[in-house]
């Protein structure tokens, strides 16, 4: 799943997109996050496959795993 994420700073000022796509892996999760389902996305992005939905997961998973985790820094309201 490691070859379905790419990292590009010309693409998305470089944040983590699924390679081929300008769809960043924070917009996936935020959509997950937000309640919608992985056929949601799908059907909202028909040209995106289950299996890179899960590579976006698979990425944020391993990423948390890192030594380093970044506070969480609440938005004011």
């Amino acid at each position: 799943m490691e070859n379905l994420i790419e990292i590009n700073p010309k693409i998305m000022v470089g944040k983590p997109v699924i390679k081929g796509t300008r769809i960043t892996v924070e917009l996936v999760l935020e959509k997950l996050a937000s309640g919608e389902s992985l056929d949601d996305i799908l059907t909202s992005y028909p040209h995106l496959n289950r299996e890179q939905i899960l590579a976006c997961l698979d990425y944020a998973h391993r990423s948390m795993r890192s030594d380093f985790v970044f506070p969480l820094v609440r938005e004011a309201a």
